[in-house]
């Protein structure tokens, strides 16, 4: 004979997994955890469509450049200073054939033409073809022409990588 604790306990499974179906079934409202390390993407930007033309040029970008990273903004000053100082051995963007610019992507060892591309918002950012943003750009965080800052859009990358400064290296006497 069956106990009334064993019946009580096969019902209470049938009706969660009742529950779990019908919850299943309605397409959203409820998300359980996820155990990997990969965060949702970023939400896009409203209205993305078309790529738009960046305010800067990738020709404005071409040259030599020191390179360190930062987290914490009040290290700025001193990250930008570490980059100037990596000018002896520089990271170097060259022009690409269709208008972009040569630079790795995050976790990438061989680079590749990437676009400067604009958005709605006014913001600039740099990756590849496709949406903006897009998960491998970069957003231009902030540029005067000798610094250039930028942040990876993925999460992982940006954790990972930090703001990168880019300091414009002296030509070559």
């Amino acid at each position: 004979m069956i106990g009334s604790a064993h019946v009580r306990t096969v019902a209470n499974l049938a009706a969660a997994s009742m529950l779990a179906l019908l919850l299943g079934a309605c397409g959203g409202g409820m998300s359980l955890p996820s155990f990997s390390s990969s965060s949702p993407p970023p939400e896009a930007e409203p209205g993305t469509g078309p790529e738009m033309p960046a305010s800067i040029r990738a020709d404005e970008i071409v040259g030599r450049w020191g390179l360190a990273s930062f987290q914490n903004p009040a290290d700025r000053a001193r990250t930008e200073a570490a980059a100037r100082a990596q000018c002896k051995n520089p990271y170097v963007i060259t022009a690409g054939s269709s208008g972009g610019v040569i630079m790795h992507l995050a976790d990438q060892a061989t680079p590749q033409e990437l676009r400067l591309k604009g958005s709605p918002s006014g913001k600039n950012y740099i990756g590849p073809s496709g949406p903006t943003p897009g998960e491998q750009d970069r957003e231009i965080v902030s540029f005067d022409g000798r610094v250039l800052i930028t942040r990876f859009i993925d999460k992982d990358a940006a954790t990972r990588y930090g703001n990168m400064v880019y300091v414009r290296c002296a030509p070559r006497a």
